[in-house]
């Protein structure tokens, strides 16, 4: 079984490399930084990677092999948001992250995975809503650059709703 325990940090053309394979992921697995999987190629390979990473629909890995690996963001169902107005989406924004939703934001909409309890919710904000099968890519969180968590690394997306954590934002709930 392959290896893959590096990410490059930066993209290919600035190392001069191209990837010999691909490895298509939906969000959920590329939070997980222990994983197992089969390549494109039908190759097996074992995801070991530092806990707190998230892959990210373009990084690319080295393998074991020496192989590089493209991540592809596979398409999922997501709750694809539009409002009448940047007002309105900045409240609907506002209301998912203050359920730590992870949240792609795009020009003039947001994307979420599917729920019927937030697509509710969005519903009753006057959002436009579409249920649609797309990569999923939600922002990294307002802690990825300077801040860190001492039991975890930048980038780390919440838990939904959760609070066990054990430190605190400074927002109140």
């Amino acid at each position: 079984m392959i290896e893959i325990r590096t990410r490059l940090k930066a993209p290919g053309e600035i190392y001069g490399v191209k990837a010999k394979d691909r490895l298509e992921l939906p969000f959920d697995s590329r939070q997980k930084s222990r994983l197992r999987m089969r390549l494109a190629s039908g190759d097996e390979a074992a995801l070991l990677l530092p806990h707190g990473e998230i892959l990210r629909g373009g990084d690319l890995l080295v393998a074991s092999d020496g192989r590089v690996v493209e991540v592809i963001a596979a398409p999922e169902r997501v709750l694809h948001v539009e409002c009448a107005s940047a007002t309105e989406l900045a409240r609907c924004a506002y209301h998912l992250g203050n359920r730590h939703v992870p949240t792609q934001v795009g020009e003039g909409f947001l994307r979420i995975a599917a729920d019927h309890v937030l697509e509710e919710m969005l519903r009753r904000l006057g959002a436009r809503l579409q249920t649609m099968d797309a990569p999923f890519e939600p922002e990294a969180g307002a802690y990825a650059g300077g801040h860190s968590h001492p039991e975890a690394h930048p980038a780390r997306i919440h838990e939904y709703g959760s609070h066990a954590h054990g430190h605190r934002h400074g927002h109140e709930h």
